[in-house]
């Protein structure tokens, strides 16, 4: 049994025990039985009254506790459906109490989370104005009188971080172009005089619209501004060449020089205003000097002939060159010509960088032959003589692969421009055969002098003797230095006969001392003329002999004996 159902037996019994208790106090003082019975209706009724009164108070708990459910169900399923989350489902049974203490608990908690969506959706959405704004971007399309879910929060939460992060990437984009855009201003001393350069040199950064257009025109100026900055650089650039060339050709004094070092650098107006005065004042000199100046400039164009391979014939075709009548006419053509020439020089200057070196490397070559066919290198003592070699050879490999090279670029060149290629008035091939030519036609003349020179000189040894060659480094050594003495000779002489070619260790070219006196080539005075040849005549022949060797074979001489002998060639 349940303690309410004790209670209300208990209440029975104490009703019971008052009435009882009423009953014997009403016999003690004698009432009669008719007032017994009213008094006993009266308390009949008040008990009624009072238990009526009691239950209609239930009754009306009982019909507000309905009543409520009814309403938090109403709003429940109002803010559930706002909110688009799953209706509210009362977990098994329960009473009346509980249910309405349930719902509107339910009902609290969903009207918080319906406040705090609207709070949000509201920052969210002044947030997304202030940045639009900014950007120049349209506004987040949200219905702003409807409770945002919170997939259609988030989604806004992440527009709101990407429009941050485009206004940070196109503020740091702004105040990057802006700092240009101001120090090219600075370097063209240009003023803004648009309303749009103002806004972006004087206005506050933040104020600044950072949409798309305005970076776009942003870039568009600091385009146009580093264009003008190129220009006149450029404009500075060939302002200090002007003025440089007519130093060169004023021959102006360094101290002059010195004094406008300072608007020899930059680019700003006012040094391109003061480069422009300079060029003027040293134009103006030049008009006082013309004859100085147009005689520098003369040097300057046999200076690019030069380097043009610019043959006679087309050097006297500019004839203003041999003028004397010193005008500004004559200075015009002089200019207009050197401005010829170096544009001719610099289109072709692979190509004559290339002739040129051939060229140095010719004269090295030549330089090597002569050294080749000099007598004198054997007296080499240091290692020059192989050095010499070497590098000869190394020549002779060089020479035919820059030719090569030469050759396959100037065809391509003479099929591109259609015309021919000309070093000093012809085609170079023809011009490299013609000196590979004229250096052979040398070394056969010279082998031919040295054939008869040596003729004439067996010859004339063959009639009178040889005279005696000492070598130059041995002349100061003393006759008895030890360990250096030398042995004496005996002299074979041959009267009308040819001398004999004798050994190896009589093939010493100097002075050999016999029974006491020195041998001489010649004959004295006083002696007879015959045919006697001494062992210095026959030295003397195959030194010559030696000389006579055609250079491109590789000769040395034994340095102690001065034998010749031929080496392999390499």
């Amino acid at each position: 049994m349940r303690r309410s159902e004790v209670l209300a037996e208990e209440s029975i019994v104490c009703l019971q025990k008052a009435l009882n208790h009423l009953r014997e106090i009403w016999e003690l003082i004698g009432i009669p039985e008719d007032q017994r019975l009213q008094r006993t209706e009266v308390v009949k009724k008040h008990i009624k009254e009072l238990l009526d009164m009691m239950i209609a108070e239930e009754e009306s708990l009982k019909e507000r506790l309905i009543k409520s459910i009814s309403v938090c169900q109403k709003e429940l399923n109002t803010l559930c459906s706002e909110l688009h989350v799953e209706p509210f489902q009362e977990e098994g049974e329960t009473t009346i109490l509980q249910l309405e203490k349930d719902l509107r608990t339910q009902v609290e908690l969903m009207r918080k989370q319906k406040k705090e969506r609207k709070q949000e959706l509201k920052l969210l959405q002044e947030q997304d104005q202030e940045l639009c704004e900014i950007l120049c971007m349209p506004h987040y399309d949200i219905d702003s009188a409807s409770v945002p879910s919170l997939e259609e929060l988030n989604q806004f939460r992440q527009h709101v971080t990407t429009l941050r992060e485009t206004k940070a990437s196109r503020r740091e984009e702004f105040v990057s172009i802006k700092r240009q855009i101001i120090l090219c201003m600075e370097e063209l001393d240009h003023t803004p005089d648009t309303s749009f350069e103002r806004d972006v040199v004087c206005e506050d950064e933040d104020a600044f619209c950072l949409s798309l257009e305005n970076i776009a025109t942003l870039q568009k100026l600091l385009r146009q501004l580093e264009m003008q900055k190129s220009q006149n650089e450029a404009v500075c650039e060939g302002l200090r060449t002007q003025i440089r060339e007519l130093w060169d050709r004023l021959q102006i004094p360094e101290e002059e020089r010195e004094a406008v070092a300072t608007i020899m650098s930059g680019s700003k107006a006012k040094v391109r205003k003061a480069l422009q005065l300079e060029v003027d004042r040293l134009e103006e000199l030049k008009m006082q000097n013309m004859k100085k100046v147009i005689e520098a400039i003369r040097v300057e164009l046999v200076q690019y002939w030069d380097q043009c391979f610019y043959s006679q014939e087309q050097r006297q075709a500019f004839a203003p060159f041999c003028a004397e009548d010193y005008t500004e006419s004559l200075l015009q053509l002089h200019d207009a010509e050197i401005v010829r020439l170096k544009n001719y020089y610099e289109v072709h200057k692979e190509l004559f960088e290339g002739v040129q070196k051939w060229e140095e490397t010719w004269r090295l070559f030549l330089e090597f032959e002569r050294k080749a066919s000099d007598p004198n290198r054997f007296t080499n003592r240091g290692g020059n003589l192989l050095k010499e070699e070497k590098q000869r050879a190394k020549l002779q490999k060089m020479l035919p692969k820059l030719e090569e090279e030469l050759k396959a670029r100037i065809e391509l060149w003479e099929q591109e421009h259609s015309k021919a290629f000309m070093v000093n008035g012809q085609k170079f091939m023809e011009y490299v055969a013609e000196q590979w030519e004229m250096h052979r036609l040398e070394k056969e003349r010279a082998k031919q002098e040295r054939q008869l020179k040596n003729k004439k000189q067996t010859e004339t040894e063959m009639l009178y003797g040889s005279a005696p060659r000492t070598p130059s480094k041995r002349r100061g050594l003393a006759p008895n230095t030890p360990g250096k003495a030398r042995k004496p000779v005996a002299a074979s002489t041959c009267s009308g006969k040819k001398t004999p070619r004798t050994g190896r260790h009589g093939a010493n070219k100097e002075n050999l001392e016999l029974n006491g006196s020195i041998l001489s080539g010649g004959y004295p005075g006083s002696a007879p003329l015959q045919r006697n040849f001494s062992i210095n005549s026959v030295a003397s022949t195959y030194s010559e002999f030696a000389d006579s060797l055609p250079p491109e074979e590789n000769v040395f001489v034994c340095p102690k004996l001065r034998w010749p002998a031929l080496l392999p060639k390499r």
